[in-house]
């Protein structure tokens, strides 16, 4: 998969897309990261992005020439699947993430100040919010995006039946896991996970998931088309 950014402040991804999952998986050839500075599509000394609202209003607007010749320059050799970063746009979810997974090229557009001029939109494929707050710039936003996509591509990740059981994945948070020491601090591990019957593992966790959604997000509770029966079931086992 190629990830492509277009942002004012590119220097933003240098490190994170150099570090941890994304950048071994750089190493291994699975991911190309190329930063973009929308300030190279401007044409006068400032390298100006911005300017004054029409009809007045406090901040700036992206203008919309430097995005336009910037895609026009982009993507006149191969198409990708352009991105723009707002509050408006489809929650960003599990789901999504493995959607654009299967995308050859992704071109994330970074807003700053108070957005884009309305013409801007009409550029990308999907408008994308990460959730019902303001951040200051899109850069953070393209940052989680390619996290939560990159991990999901073949090889990226030790193995890949780590993705198996992520929250969401499955429309359930995950279980509960634990580690060494089998005790602390009066905390015991379950005795299930020393027990080495499997078939009692993976019982014990689907009954986790299900008790651990219907205490913290039951919203998804209600999507995961389980029936009644099996919730009451695992929570009366509780």
């Amino acid at each position: 998969m190629r990830i492509e950014t277009l942002s004012i402040f590119p220097e933003m991804f240098e490190t994170v897309m150099a570090t941890s999952i994304l950048g071994r998986a750089r190493q291994r050839g699975a991911l190309e990261y190329v930063g973009h500075d929308l300030r190279n599509w401007t044409h006068d000394n400032h390298r100006t992005v911005d300017d004054e609202i029409y009809g007045g209003g406090p901040g700036q607007l992206l203008k919309p020439e430097p995005v336009y010749e910037a895609l026009d320059d982009l993507l006149k050799d191969a198409p990708a699947t352009v991105i723009i970063f707002t509050p408006g746009g489809e929650p960003f979810n599990q789901a999504m993430a493995e959607e654009l997974a299967c995308a050859q090229r992704l071109l994330m557009i970074c807003g700053r100040y108070e957005g884009f001029d309305e013409r801007v939109y009409s550029l990308a494929h999907r408008q994308i919010s990460l959730g019902d707050y303001v951040l200051t710039g899109g850069e953070l936003a393209a940052m989680v995006v390619s996290d939560a996509v990159c991990r999901l591509l073949p090889g990226v990740l030790g193995s890949d039946l780590s993705i198996v059981d992520d929250s969401f994945s499955q429309g359930l948070l995950e279980y509960p896991q634990y580690t060494r020491p089998e005790t602390y601090r009066g905390q015991q591990v379950p005795e299930v996970l020393l027990s080495g019957n499997h078939a009692a593992i993976d019982k014990w966790r689907r009954k986790m998931s299900i008790i651990k959604t219907a205490e913290l997000r039951p919203d998804l509770l209600a999507a995961s088309g389980l029936s009644e029966a099996e919730i009451q079931k695992a929570l009366e086992e509780e």
